[in-house]
């Protein structure tokens, strides 16, 4: 009898776990940012209207777009489309639907509002993490915020994008973009870079750009005055 009250406990305890599970899931689905992105119009060549002036103006402003801002779905918008697609590992048909439209950033619903707003800030510090580890792994911690720090630099510098994501995701900026290790989870002393730089510090001096002078094969990069150097890193102006 004591095994088959055993043997109950087990099955209601797996029951109540699978539950949960359940619910985790239909909560995970009906997340904001997912609703937000799914509310979105599906967007695809001849399209018109405000949602592809916005994925135009997006597009645009990460350097994949090349064309004027007409809110209409043409060659050019396709090709970027398509483009920031293959970059991001997305599904490269063209069309922009959920994932496309949460990629751009456009995840949380109307700006406007305050909960969009802490998804915003949350979904950029995990950006700006997942940079800092991808970029700077096995560095000294001063020289992971400097990277962070880099990128809001840029963020501030009217050369460049206005938005972390628009940084990050700026054609052929970061190489951990164009080989993926930027999807990989970050590290913890990353999570903590990142925040500690948007909090204001700053090791880089202000520097716009860094780089690994053992690795480096640009030529233009090495014009930049070098103002820093920080572990394998120099930050430069």
């Amino acid at each position: 009898m004591a095994q088959d009250d055993r043997h109950g406990r087990l099955e209601r305890m797996g029951k109540r776990t699978m539950a949960a599970a359940v619910v985790a899931l239909l909560l995970f689905l009906s997340y904001p940012w997912r609703a937000g992105a799914e509310a979105r119009a599906t967007l695809r060549w001849g399209s018109r209207g405000s949602d592809v002036c916005l994925a135009q103006r997006r597009l645009k402003a990460w350097g994949y777009y090349r064309g004027e801002v007409d809110c209409i779905y043409g060659r050019l918008t396709y090709e970027a489309v398509t483009l920031f697609q293959r970059r991001n590992r997305l599904t490269v048909d063209g069309i922009v639907g959920p994932d496309t439209w949460a990629a751009l950033g456009y995840w949380g619903g109307p700006p406007s509002t305050a909960a969009a707003a802490a998804g915003t800030r949350e979904a950029d510090r995990d950006l700006l993490a997942r940079v800092v580890s991808a970029e700077a792994r096995g560095e000294p911690y001063e020289g992971q915020v400097a990277v962070a720090a880099v990128i809001l630099n840029r963020v501030r510098d009217s050369r460049f994008p206005n938005t972390i994501a628009g940084v990050v995701y700026q054609a052929h900026a970061f190489e951990s973009v164009t080989n993926g290790s930027v999807y990989a989870a970050p590290t913890d002393s990353a999570v903590r870079a990142a925040q500690d730089a948007l909090n204001g510090w700053d090791p880089s001096g202000g520097a716009l750009f860094f780089w690994n002078p053992a690795k480096a094969t640009s030529q233009w990069i090495w014009s930049r005055p070098i103002i820093k150097r920080i572990g394998n890193h120099v930050f430069a102006k």
